[in-house]
């Protein structure tokens, strides 16, 4: 029986680099963002609220990387599914905290394995989703 190779985990200072990363993309665009990096258990690694950023952007951000990484999915590609009378509409979480399906989570692999996750919050779903995306290709 073969043992699984091991995967480098998510470190504090790859975190650090997607959340530069991604707040790079978001000032390049002139939009104000907060970013949550969490690791494979769900314990945050970095974040960054700018003071011009809307408040609640860093709870956005926060829920969009653990809905990222419980399920393990871009949350833009789950938008559909938790709409009213959706499969995921009143999903509990073993968090105790409301998903937040609006684009702009994605879930970070390293060699195919799920290593943590990455949320940005503050522009629309479509800049947040892009200016993850773009942090995510930073990531050595």
């Amino acid at each position: 029986m073969s043992t699984p190779a091991t995967v480098a985990p998510l470190t504090t200072q790859d975190a650090e680099g997607l959340v530069t990363a991604a707040r790079r993309a978001a000032e390049a665009a002139k939009v104000t963002v907060s970013v949550t990096v969490l690791d494979a258990g769900g314990h945050l690694l970095a974040f960054r609220r700018d003071d011009r950023a809307v408040l609640i952007s860093g709870e956005t951000s926060t829920r969009k990387a653990y809905t990222a990484l419980q399920l393990n999915a871009a949350t833009a590609d789950l938008v559909d599914l938790v709409k009213p009378d959706g499969p995921f509409h009143s999903l509990p979480t073993a968090l105790d905290r409301p998903l937040l399906f609006i684009a702009g989570g994605l879930p970070v692999h390293r060699d195919g394995r799920l290593i943590g996750a990455i949320g940005v919050g503050g522009g629309t779903p479509e800049q947040d989703h892009g200016f993850a995306a773009t942090a995510l290709d930073t990531l050595a």
